[in-house]
């Protein structure tokens, strides 16, 4: 029996091999998967990575409406040519071009999953622009898949779309989290000990680890102050920052940027294909972001029995009990954070329980086969 055909979309290829890493193979034992994001070379990579077919459709993730409009049309094309029974879209302009044509296709199923919402953090001209784009793609889709409740609730306060039109898959999340994979027990004692002599980090010190963009919507100015405030009081003290900066699109400031190049107990590494061994040597996350949809770093942290400090936002306060798992604070707020901070290298023994309720947290609500058994029985119950 010839297998249905789906189609999902991202705007960069990036999204589809990391954000949704194993679902779509899984789903392709179901049906014909096919992924559809802009040329780059990590569209082969997604191909050999998850056994599917891929075609390349160019798509920008800033407004361009010219390239926008071609990007639409291709797209239309395509979709017309492929005949899929159902259309899944992820990210912000994947979400607004894909489901704009695959409604002008044809296409009776057209399913677009919200993992945040840029445009709370946008005001005046801009945030009416982004509202409007935003009530496109609602418009043109047929079901809306907030990955968190809190963004569910965002969603029906901005009136983007009616309750009919939205559902949660799971517990929230858009792919859940491989806990086998994410394990401190996997990660040698060896090894460790060999990158904490690497980064130059001593086994008394308390490291604290952000792991993301370092961008200015992450909270990463507040946390590199109060941090420094933090290490002034306590000499052993690390942070560690994994990721990449954005300066073109949200740059930090300059004074962060001076701190974190000239301060010795920051510690900069770049972007990491395996975070596991970066978690591993930590006592503790960070993540003060302003906005999320559903953070995979604070899934894969607490996989990895870890704490975390996070802000007061849907996703993190979801995936969060203060005093549980970890520590819920306030958005934007440098004395909050620090505070917390402190308050994770004062209390050693609260930090111990937060971290072993962290990992039993993570596999009772968001182990991956959770989320992908339940996305699987919604796109079936679409085929009738």
């Amino acid at each position: 029996m010839e297998k249905k055909k789906i189609i999902r979309i991202t705007t960069i290829p990036g999204s589809m091999l990391t954000l949704l890493k194993g679902q779509l193979k899984y789903m392709s034992e179901f049906y014909e998967i096919i992924g559809v994001s802009s040329q780059d070379p990590y569209l082969s990579k997604l191909e050999d990575q998850e056994n599917i077919r891929t075609h390349a459709i160019n798509m920008t993730r800033n407004i361009s409406p010219l390239k926008d409009l071609k990007s639409a049309y291709q797209l239309y094309k395509y979709l017309k040519r492929e005949k899929p029974f159902l259309v899944h879209t992820h990210t912000p302009k994947a979400g607004t071009l894909g489901m704009l044509a695959a409604r002008l296709a044809g296409v009776p199923n057209r399913l677009h999953t919200v993992a945040g919402l840029p445009l709370l953090e946008a005001t005046g001209r801009k945030r009416n622009l982004l509202n409007v784009v935003e009530k496109i793609t609602y418009a043109n889709a047929t079901l809306i898949i907030p990955n968190s409740t809190g963004l569910q609730e965002i969603i029906k306060k901005n009136k983007f779309a009616s309750d009919n039109k939205l559902k949660i898959i799971g517990n929230g999340s858009s792919n859940g989290i491989d806990t086998e994979y994410f394990n401190k027990a996997n990660i040698d004692i060896n090894q460790q000990e060999n990158l904490k002599t690497q980064l130059n980090i001593s086994n008394d010190e308390f490291v604290f680890i952000y792991v993301g963009r370092l961008v200015a919507d992450k909270g990463i100015n507040e946390l590199v102050h109060a941090f420094n405030s933090v290490s002034n009081a306590n000499k052993k003290t690390k942070l560690l920052l994994v990721g990449i900066f954005e300066s073109n699109l949200d740059p930090l400031n300059t004074e962060t940027l001076k701190e974190i190049e000239q301060n010795n107990n920051i510690i900069y590494v770049e972007w990491q294909s395996d975070v596991r061994p970066y978690f591993a040597i930590s006592n503790a996350l960070v993540f003060p972001s302003y906005r999320e949809g559903f953070p995979n770093v604070v899934m894969q942290a607490g996989a990895m029995e870890l704490a975390c400090i996070v802000t007061d936002i849907n996703g993190c306060n979801e995936i969060i009990s203060h005093k549980n798992n970890g520590l819920i604070i306030a958005p934007k707020s440098k004395k909050e954070l620090q505070n917390a901070m402190q308050y994770l290298i004062d209390n050693p023994a609260d930090l111990a329980v937060f971290s072993s309720n962290a990992r039993d947290n993570i596999i009772a609500k968001y182990k991956k086969e959770i989320i992908w058994d339940s996305l699987l029985n919604l796109y079936r119950s679409l085929e009738f």
